[in-house]
């Protein structure tokens, strides 16, 4: 009789512990390859927004080349936003200083611009082996969008810093490649461990937000 008592004691604990762990409030899609992320407090989209597409990339990641096109079409296709942080690839030879030239236009011409300037470096990735390499494709880049370049471009180190900020909330996260790809809500995240899954990952989390004012809100 004492064994039946604890053991329902057990299961009644189970149930209280289930109950206030929200569903779905992280999980990874598929389930294999995720990643045993330590801090994920960033996973949130920014003000005004429902849900958002968080990407952690390296300029010089062959993967991050591929999956740039489809987080693009998913962000055109949904109309979300996507929050972009640096991670550098220890070993990678140009891509700290191709992240360092988008953050200058980020700050200096528009978020959109290095966008763009982005998809341009993953799209020639290959024709890129060497900081020499990557200053002539920006030197060419900023000469056929009409922007200046400067002669020194990140003189106070400010561009520089935001990089590593970047790196450090990216290791602080705990991630450890490149891509890293999380849909999130407000409440709720989910990691996109293989691309052909974020377009599933983004319906999920819609139907999660969209669900309780379905249902008269909480």
């Amino acid at each position: 009789m004492g064994t039946m008592k604890i053991l329902v004691n057990r299961l009644i604990l189970a149930l209280a512990l289930v109950s206030v762990v929200p569903a779905g409030a992280q999980m990874a899609m598929p389930s294999s390859g995720a990643t045993a992320f330590k801090d994920t407090s960033a996973f949130k989209p920014p003000s005004g927004a429902k849900v958002a597409i968080i990407e952690f990339e390296d300029l010089e990641c062959p993967l991050c080349a591929q999956v740039s096109p489809m987080v693009r079409d998913a962000m055109r296709h949904y109309g979300i936003p996507r929050v972009h942080h640096d991670f550098i690839i220890p070993g990678h030879a140009w891509s700290r200083n191709g992240a360092i030239y988008a953050r200058y236009l980020e700050d200096k011409v528009s978020p959109q611009v290095a966008e763009d300037f982005r998809r341009d470096v993953f799209a020639s990735q290959r024709l890129i082996a060497s900081p020499e390499d990557l200053q002539q494709f920006t030197r060419r880049w900023f000469q056929a969008h009409r922007q200046a370049m400067p002669f020194v471009i990140d003189p106070t180190g400010k561009c520089a810093e935001e990089v590593e900020a970047d790196c450090a909330l990216g290791k602080r996260v705990g991630v450890v490649h490149t891509p890293t790809l999380v849909v999130a809500t407000a409440h709720h995240w989910i990691e996109v461990t293989e691309p052909n899954q974020l377009y599933a990952a983004i319906d999920r989390a819609e139907a999660e937000v969209k669900g309780p004012a379905r249902a008269g809100g909480r």
